[in-house]
């Protein structure tokens, strides 16, 4: 027999993952189908939340819900009904959501305060407020507060089935609103300025997307408690943005990963009684959320990194085309239409970019792979045909750019070089063509412009 205060947690055995994994029992089929569904409405819905900068106003409706579950626990008690009848609480629940998000839409458009300041001020006073009529209920000769700690910490383990419809029917009306407002909506969130301009109603929107925020808030509270309803709101949206960059997609993809987080979150709470669910599930959307900040397609860091080094690479390699051809440039060898044959001392390599001997090595081996030169004996590099055509074609890049700077933007042809350099590996082919343009009015002649720092009277 096991102890009151034994706190461990046993092993599942196979029969009990078999039975998870096909669902067997029937609380376990509610519970899942209930949290999954629950994702998939706060998956979408809290895309347009991300977007509209609006994450933490989650956060503050469903903490202004809870006087409201306080205040209808005691007018249904004081009417001589049952004060834990859930669609009163519920009801409650709406209501004080609703007067919430008025009030840090008046907060934010009646006063000088921002938006952060009006959530923390509801976020607060209302849960507050809820605290105390709680501890007011406590002291009830006529009833007492049990069960109703559940809409702070959530009771997913114990959800009815009448609770998973409910969520079910939540989840349906909030995707049908959002393919329905589905354009006006992204405007909003994307730029709300443009969108009044325009002459759509703005506040109208901002209200029917909270009053979403709001419907999906107090429905979960049932399953992961106001405390956790926040996290199933932004952390798959979140986690959906760094697998793409459409919206549509983001917002799919936001279903997807709060309806698994729910899936995976009860089944292990299954496997684990002693686990609570809700917190369960949203340690799986947080594993989910690094996941694809790390392996993310579109934004994650594993791809950002590997864009980084591939750019770095190629700066790099074009740098090294550019000193080769300069060097030639200033011998005279620039209007040459074959690749001149003279060798590249290495040390003028290594002066031209202040290279360390171990870069510009690296450097040459990787040119030397994609065959743009070829190194010699005499410790010298010489550019191929290929690596002479793609040199021309760097030199007159950043030449192009440099043109454009001392022709548009009055910088100083002594100074324009560095801001070349920032710019010139990542020139877009419209803008070339725009310089081309100007290139061809101003030297015909020429392949390659002139340098523009070049001494009066030497070769360029």
């Amino acid at each position: 027999m096991n102890s009151l205060t034994d706190t461990s947690v046993a092993w599942p055995s196979l029969e009990q993952w078999l039975r998870v994994l096909t669902l067997t029992d029937y609380n376990t089929r509610v519970v899942v189908l209930g949290t999954m569904l629950l994702g998939v409405a706060a998956g979408v819905i809290g895309s347009f939340m991300l977007l509209r900068k609006r994450a933490l106003m989650g956060d503050a409706l469903s903490h202004a819900t809870l006087p409201g579950i306080g205040i209808a626990y005691l007018v249904m008690t004081a009417a001589g009904g049952n004060g834990r009848w859930l669609p009163g609480l519920l009801a409650g629940a709406i209501v004080s959501g609703l007067l919430g998000m008025g009030v840090v839409l008046l907060i934010r458009n009646q006063s000088r305060l921002k938006e952060d300041a009006a959530l923390a001020i509801v976020l607060s006073v209302f849960f507050g407020l809820g605290v105390a009529i709680l501890g007011l209920i406590q002291q009830m000769t006529q009833g007492h507060a049990a069960g109703l700690e559940s809409f702070i910490y959530g009771k997913t383990a114990s959800m009815l089935a009448r609770d998973a419809w409910l969520i079910g029917g939540a989840a349906a009306v909030v995707i049908v609103a959002c393919a329905t407002l589905f354009k006006e909506f992204t405007l909003l969130c994307f730029d709300a300025e443009y969108a009044a301009a325009g002459g759509w109603p703005v506040a109208r929107l901002d209200i029917i997307l909270m009053a979403l925020v709001v419907f999906v808030t107090v429905i979960g509270l049932q399953a992961v408690g106001l405390i956790l309803m926040i996290a199933l709101l932004v952390i798959p949206p979140a986690a959906a943005r760094f697998w793409t960059h459409r919206f549509r997609n983001m917002v799919w993809l936001s279903a997807v990963i709060g309806a698994v987080s729910g899936l995976v979150g009860a089944g292990i709470s299954a496997l684990l009684p002693r686990l609570p669910a809700g917190a369960i599930i949203v340690v799986v959307a947080g594993s989910l959320f690094l996941v694809s900040l790390v392996f993310g397609t579109a934004r994650g860091a594993l791809r950002r990194a590997l864009a980084h080094w591939r750019l770095e690479r190629l700066v790099q390699r074009q740098h090294l085309l550019r000193a080769l051809f300069e060097w030639h440039e200033t011998r005279g060898h620039a209007g040459t239409g074959s690749a001149p044959e003279g060798v590249v001392p290495l040390t003028a390599l290594r002066a031209a970019r202040s290279w360390s001997a171990g870069a510009l090595r690296r450097t040459l081996a990787r040119a030397r792979r994609t065959q743009l030169v070829r190194t010699t004996p005499e410790l010298g590099a010489i550019l191929t045909p290929a690596g002479w055509t793609a040199a021309q074609r760097v030199v007159r890049n950043h030449r192009l750019w440099e043109t454009y700077l001392i022709a548009h933007a009055d910088i100083a042809p002594f100074h324009v070089d560095r801001n070349a350099d920032a710019i010139e590996h990542v020139l877009d082919p419209a803008l070339i063509e725009r310089l081309e343009e100007l290139l061809a009015r101003a030297h015909p002649e020429r392949l390659v412009p002139p340098d523009p720092h070049a001494i009066p009277g030497e070769p360029a």
